[in-house]
């Protein structure tokens, strides 16, 4: 198998309200969009983030249960300063997200950084890593 990953769902319990937080809160650009069902914003070369309404993405997996949501994952925003670090974080609360831990010193590699959740409870975390950087050609490299 190929070492790519071309989407990221996430099962969403409240799609109007994770709709809402990316594209009005924070701006993001639909790629596709299935009202009631799904909705996928491009987020990088050849990948996708999609939010799938639970019930529907229960229906797909052919799952008995309900999905209550993601648990031990986060997504990382890598930013280029400090400041931005904030500035990100502030976007995401004027949007409708909850900070769960403010812009700080990481205990973990010299990172500044912060934790945010969306509205389902996706938890991100903002960054400024100076020990990291991203090539020409797209790769990451930890210096």
């Amino acid at each position: 198998m190929e070492q790519r990953l071309h989407f990221l769902t996430l099962a969403t319990p409240d799609l109007d309200a994770a709709r809402r937080f990316y594209r009005d809160g924070l701006g993001w650009t639909v790629s596709y969009d299935e009202p009631g069902e799904i909705v996928f914003f491009q987020i990088a070369p050849g990948l996708l983030l999609g939010l799938f309404d639970a019930e529907k993405f229960d229906q797909d997996l052919l799952r008995d249960r309900s999905t209550s949501g993601v648990s031990g994952v986060t997504l990382a925003h890598n930013v280029p300063d400090r400041e931005s670090v904030v500035a990100t974080l502030a976007a995401f609360a004027a949007a409708g997200g909850t900070i769960l831990k403010p812009a700080q010193e990481g205990a973990f590699g010299g990172v500044f950084h912060g934790h945010a959740a969306d509205p389902n409870g996706v938890i991100w975390e903002i960054a400024h890593n100076p020990g990291w950087r991203i090539d020409d050609d797209g790769r990451v490299v930890f210096e």
